[in-house]
């Protein structure tokens, strides 16, 4: 086992001791990083009442925060129709939850999305050389996937969007597509957590510096990371989980 494996499975063995509950939560698809940054005192007093999950994937985000906040209404997008499916069975028998098989964008259009090896990984845009050489295991694409895309807008309706709303955004690469398309519903929200690029991961993917200018145009202060993703063999910050908040 390498250093960078070592020091990984002793910060999570410290977050299980500092945090006992979190043993009742391990799932494959539980966020320990999440589960600590938003079980803070300052998120708690913010009593959110709707949640945005906008790039699902199996309900990695969603299982987590569940018991964050117990009353909130979640509503969780997902692309993909296998992942989606997996997203309903984890989070089968859940109270105040509903998913959506689509894809978030700027746009109500159907899109190709390159479906990756590693699920999480597939995306609009095309994977770009650093990420095939620093994840060789998520390079191969199986198959080009036609989905359903909307703007988070368009689905106000469909929504009951009660204040304060939190939303996440993992959606690789397609992130400025989704502020674009869901603008007058994000402004509304508390808290933003995204999924910024300090490298070009996906062709055409915007990197922190044009998330960060949009986000804070809007109101919102950029307030740290809640999670990292390095390169496994240089070590250099490759993405972080981005946490904005409207003061």
């Amino acid at each position: 086992m390498n250093l960078s494996k070592v020091a990984y499975y002793t910060r999570v063995a410290a977050r299980y001791i500092e945090e006992p509950s979190q043993l009742r939560m391990r799932r494959p698809y539980f966020l320990p990083e999440i589960y600590m940054a938003l079980g803070k005192p300052w998120a708690q007093s913010l009593s959110i009442h709707t949640i945005l999950d906008i790039g699902a994937n199996i309900g990695n985000f969603a299982y987590t925060v569940r018991p964050l906040f117990p009353t909130a209404m979640i509503y969780s997008f997902e692309p993909l129709p296998d992942q989606f499916a997996e997203l309903q069975r984890n989070m089968a028998g859940v109270e105040r939850f509903c998913a959506f098989n689509l894809g978030i964008g700027e746009q109500n259009i159907e899109l190709m999305i390159h479906r990756s090896q590693h699920a999480p990984s597939s995306s609009f845009l095309t994977m770009d050389d650093l990420h095939r050489r620093s994840f060789p295991t998520s390079a191969p694409v199986t198959e080009e996937v036609p989905v359903k895309v909307v703007q988070l807008d368009s689905l106000q309706g469909k929504m009951d969007l009660a204040a304060p709303l939190l939303a996440k955004i993992d959606v690789q690469g397609y992130e400025l597509h989704v502020l674009r398309g869901g603008e007058q519903t994000l402004r509304q929200a508390k808290v933003l957590i995204i999924e910024t690029s300090f490298r070009s991961l996906y062709e055409g993917g915007p990197l922190f510096a044009d998330v960060f200018e949009i986000v804070t145009s809007w109101g919102f202060t950029y307030q740290g990371s809640v999670d990292t993703l390095e390169d496994p063999t240089s070590g250099i910050l490759l993405q972080e989980d981005s946490l904005f908040v409207q003061q």
